[in-house]
């Protein structure tokens, strides 16, 4: 059941990153949109690919690159708002999605662990 609340939650996130990104018009800001738009993407494409991992390994291992890519778009966010590329409700509500996938990933990822010995 959490996975699925994981799934829709990164879905949800992904829309927001494009939302985002496309909506940025300052100039000279490509470089930072497209780590953003990469690592903020990434995010739900490996926990919809951990659906189908061949093993717990594979599972855990999809999980704990899509906890890393979501600390990679922490960190283009925090950048972005501080570089005012984005606004604060815009910062505030993609680091709000962020935030909670990050809980349910790593929430996973224990359980996962624990479940796999």
């Amino acid at each position: 059941m959490c996975e699925n609340k994981l799934l829709n939650l990164s879905f949800e996130f992904a829309v927001a990153i494009v939302t985002l990104v496309d909506g940025v018009t300052v100039p000279k800001s490509s470089y930072m949109t497209d780590q953003l738009a990469r690592s903020g993407t990434s995010v739900g494409a490996n926990i919809h690919e951990a659906q189908y991992a061949q093993s717990k390994k594979d599972f855990i291992a999809k999980l704990e690159i899509a906890l890393k890519e979501s600390n990679e778009t922490s960190y283009w966010l925090k950048l972005m708002y501080e570089t005012k590329r984005i606004d604060i409700a815009t910062y505030q509500y993609a680091e709000k999605l962020c935030g909670n996938i990050r809980r349910l990933l790593i929430a996973s990822c224990k359980t996962a662990k624990e479940n796999k010995n």
